[in-house]
């Protein structure tokens, strides 16, 4: 079984690249719809992974091969607790970073329907950072725009 960490800003191309691929990712943004019937409903962002989290154990504990966790996932701290519920369920971690320029997000994020605000995608930028194999992952992929 495998966990696949996506990693990047708003725009960057997380979810088209699953969609890409044929699979279903566990989406921050899709959980927040279905609790609080508003995908950008940042007052609940705690539960909103701890849902995820959920989501992930049950998946494993079903033996599904691989489970993609669609959110930013900018730091080390964000990634963390997947690479911790990887190695109690004996599993491959790795991260897919999608290296795009903030420009281009931004471009993309126009285009978008729900579109995340400029003050938000700024904030974000600063504090992305690269996700690293030191951090535990088996793999680390970068996809450029």
């Amino acid at each position: 079984m495998r966990i696949v960490v996506l990693v990047g800003l708003p725009g960057s191309g997380k979810s088209t690249y699953l969609a890409q691929l044929g699979v279903t990712g566990l989406s921050s943004d899709t959980i927040r719809g279905l609790l609080a019937d508003d995908e950008t409903d940042q007052s609940i962002h705690d539960r909103v992974f701890q849902t995820l989290r959920y989501l992930l154990r049950q998946r494993l504990a079903i033996g599904r091969p691989a489970t993609y966790i669609d959110a930013t996932n900018l730091t080390v701290e964000e990634r963390r607790p997947y690479i911790g519920i990887g190695k109690s369920y004996g599993c491959d971690v790795e991260a897919v970073f999608f290296d795009v320029p903030l420009e281009v997000c931004r471009a993309r994020n126009a285009r978008r329907q729900r579109v995340v605000p400029e003050e938000a995608m700024a904030k974000m930028a600063a504090k992305l950072a690269p996700p690293d194999i030191q951090e535990g992952f088996s793999r680390v992929t970068a996809i450029t725009s």
